[in-house]
């Protein structure tokens, strides 16, 4: 999975069009340039002073993506605004990107590397630092082999350039299947699902948000969150613009959020239900000759087989678990039906539940019974500019599930990782495999990961920890060695995860804006360097790291008989990359290997980005199943059906918990920064009025709501915005550890939601802790 100062937003944007401007016109680069990008500048800020320069950067803080103007004084950000000419998010600005310069400068970032002596931590050396990570971890891979090491990646990971090009070499030169990451906190159902539909984990569709006319929004508040697993700059504004021309909204939640109020039709339905009443809904579809999948029909198997599969799932079987009534469930599914071109897109509340992963698929199966999975106006694959280039449609091998298991409870695996819901206890339990070093880069499951308190106890027991973290927070003050980043504005910046993932097709690279400050070292070489001390080669260079990853892809491509490079000299084409570091020529020879054979000087030489056009229709060509095609009725899918057929006649708990995302809040990340902390984000539990009448809570008054893995006490906020029988609680606060070095969030702590869990309920295909909709009591104090 991912800060706003106070004040009004700086700029928005205009709607989005819905017309379609042409892409602009690009052209490779002769590769002849190696010197450095210099910073992308702009247009003075209103109000600047004689001194102040601009510089132009990507927004890291959340999923959109959105194109920044800052202004500059020395080496420090004095303003932010939204860039009006970024080809994608036109000028938009939320409060976190606003906020950006505040972040940039928080005085609790560490400036220098931490090692631990004696029982504490001291600044020390980048040299010592590593010379002791390289002397502690390789002895405990010699003698207990590669999984005495264990990985966490964390959400931030996917926000910068660093974090999508290291970890994978890092995960190769160790070798150890104990990888944890955020993706079984939020979103791996929709990989599982995705990997066994497409045989591919990261085929994730998107909703055509601006040439949709009907949208149906599930466990998804894209007005709070900016969107996830849906890279869209404007998200409140595509929304609008959905309406104004006639479209439809639909929002399913259990909430009624800003997203919801704007909404043609609110649906709320009762947490943890969202796969029955998918399941319902495409029931209605076969039962009333509703389906149309148009030429999906032949690309698609299973259609029939999948009918069968739901039989039983009619809105009278699932209206007394969803607490829905039959009729508005057979209306919104003749909606889908009847709407020209309709997208269906679930996220957060519908994957962190016990049935993530089948919400996930049967919202897939509702865009493939609809005709509207690769259709415009529909649900479609985006093309990155770093994407592979397309090639002849062929099968490929196919999506596996549980290759192997964690340790100790016997979790599969999915997609290479394992839940991070049991990183506690492959520390803990002693034997052949445990987990005694740990390498955390961005992550803090202490507050994102259930049972807090456990893996913090576990954390202690580690021979050896790092953590790459700009900060000392409630997991790296664990670390007996800590590694920090520069500020965002000392870094290049580009995004490979969120392009893949974007509602149309783009590409924009942001230099540094500032040098980077003496003393400080770039992510991109930390990473390298960590590559180095854990692999057995450290004191080389670290460009050793990126020519490698450089020379194995070259000589892959040049072989690759579809590939455009094929039978050239990869040397010669090593020769030819340009970019100041290693990380920027690995970008450069993925842009020219990629289906637009861009190249980084191209994307210089477009300070506010390049548009590549509208999303477009890439079945087959995208599908790496076994037989070629859309396989719609999977097996573990279909093993996983009984379990929710269960769940028909399972007795509703008389109180659940959901979480709540904040505008000015992602995870627990950004409550250091003081115009994010403060207004409407705040640590409270909101409670409908007929419980706190039931329950003889007052507004404001302390609440202590207990679960399966503890008890937390908190304010209460009552409100008829959460509708009975829940109560909703939000994620990422609890920063009140001692140890911890974030004077700004510790003033202000609020509670681990995550800390009601155990860590017991998961989704079984996907090991997804379950965040939502899970039972609690609520009590007065």
């Amino acid at each position: 999975m991912p800060p706003p100062p106070g004040g009004p937003v700086s700029s928005s944007a205009a709607d989005a069009p819905t017309t379609e401007p042409a892409p602009p016109a690009h052209g490779g680069g002769d590769g002849a340039a190696k010197a450095p990008p210099a910073a992308r500048t702009a247009p003075p800020a209103p109000g600047a002073g004689p001194g102040t320069r601009t510089a132009l950067r990507i927004c890291p803080l959340c999923e959109a993506t959105c194109g920044l103007t800052l202004s500059i004084e020395g080496t420090r950000v004095t303003g932010v605004r939204g860039d009006r000419d970024d080809v994608f998010s036109e000028g938009f600005i939320c409060p976190k990107g606003a906020s950006f310069g505040e972040l940039d400068a928080d005085p609790d970032r560490l400036r220098t590397p931490l090692v631990r002596e004696d029982g504490e931590l001291r600044e020390a050396s980048w040299q010592e630092a590593f010379d002791l990570i390289a002397a502690r971890v390789r002895p405990l891979v010699e003698e207990h082999g590669p999984d005495a090491v264990g990985l966490v990646l964390g959400n931030p990971n996917v926000h910068t350039m660093a974090g999508g090009l290291y970890p994978p070499v890092l995960l190769g030169a160790v070798r150890t299947r104990n990888l944890f990451t955020a993706s079984t906190l939020d979103q791996m159902p929709k990989h599982v699902s995705s990997g066994l539909l497409y045989g591919s984990a990261v085929a994730i569709p998107v909703p055509d948000l601006d040439r949709t006319d009907h949208l149906l929004l599930i466990g998804a508040n894209p007005l709070e969150s900016n969107g996830s697993l849906c890279t869209a700059p404007d998200f409140p504004g595509r929304l609008k613009a959905l309406r104004r021309r006639g479209g439809t909204l639909t929002v399913v939640d259990p909430r009624r959020t800003r997203t919801a109020r704007l909404a043609d039709r609110h649906v709320a339905i009762r947490p943890g239900t969202d796969a029955l009443l998918l399941a319902a809904l495409a029931h209605v579809l076969f039962a009333e000759g509703l389906t149309a999948p148009g030429r999906l029909t032949e690309l698609a198997e299973g259609i029939d087989d999948v009918e069968a599969a739901l039989a039983g799932f009619t809105p009278e079987a699932v209206a007394a678990a969803c607490d829905l009534d039959p009729d508005d469930i057979r209306t919104m599914a003749r909606e889908l039906a009847a709407a020209p071109t309709a997208a269906v897109y679930g996220r957060i509340g519908s994957c962190t539940v016990e049935h993530g992963t089948l919400a996930s698929w049967l919202i897939d199966v509702l865009n493939v019974l609809t005709g509207n999975l690769d259709r415009p106006g529909g649900v479609l694959f985006p093309l990155s500019a770093t994407d592979r280039a397309p090639r002849p449609a062929a099968p490929g091998k196919g999506f596996a599930l549980g290759r192997w298991s964690s340790r100790v409870s016997g979790r599969p695996e999915a997609k290479g990782e394992l839940p991070m819901a049991v990183l506690a206890e492959e520390i803990e339990t002693p034997g052949e495999g445990r987990i005694r070093a740990l390498v955390s880069i961005a992550a803090n499951p202490v507050l994102s990961a259930p049972d807090g308190d456990r893996l913090d106890r576990a954390l202690d027991g580690l021979e050896f920890m790092v953590s790459v973290d700009p900060y000392l927070n409630e997991t790296s003050r664990h670390a007996d060695v800590v590694l920090p980043p520069p500020p965002p504005a000392q870094s290049a910046h580009f995004d490979f995860a969120f392009n893949a993932l974007a509602v149309r097709n783009q590409v924009r690279f942001t230099p540094a804006a500032v040098p980077l400050e003496e003393g400080l070292m770039d992510e991109c070489e930390i990473l390298a360097r960590l590559v180095l001390a854990l692999s057995g080669m450290h004191g080389a260079d670290p460009s050793a790291v990126d020519d490698m990853v450089i020379g194995a892809a070259l000589a892959k491509a040049v072989a690759d008989p579809h590939s455009a490079v094929h039978g050239q000299d990869p040397a010669k084409l090593a020769a030819d990359l340009t970019g100041g570091s290693g990380a920027e020529r690995r970008l450069d020879m993925m842009l020219r290997l990629g289906p637009y054979a861009l190249t980084l000087e191209d994307l210089v030489k477009s300070p506010h980005g390049i548009d590549l056009g509208p999303l477009r229709p890439r079945l087959p060509e995208i599908l790496r199943t076994r037989s070629g095609r859309v396989e719609l009725l999977p097996g573990p899918v279909a093993d996983d059906l009984p379990r929710l057929r269960e769940a028909l006649g399972a007795r509703p708990a008389a109180l659940v918990l959901v979480g709540r995302r904040h505008l000015r809040s992602n995870n627990s990340w950004l409550h250091n920064v003081p115009a994010l902390n403060g207004g409407s984000n705040r640590c409270t539990l909101q409670v409908h009025p007929d419980d706190a009448a039931r329950l003889r809570l007052g507004d404001g008054d302390t609440a202590r709501v207990t679960g399966d893995g503890g008890s937390v006490e908190v304010p209460v906020e009552i409100t008829d915005e959460v509708r009975r029988g829940v109560v909703s609680l939000p994620h990422g606060w609890g920063h009140d550890r001692s140890g911890v070095r974030l004077s700004v969030a510790s003033a202000r702590p609020g509670v681990n939601v995550n800390q009601l869990l155990d860590g017991s309920r998961t989704d079984p295909m996907s090991g997804t802790a379950v965040l939502n909709g899970f039972p609690v009591e609520v009590a007065p104090v």
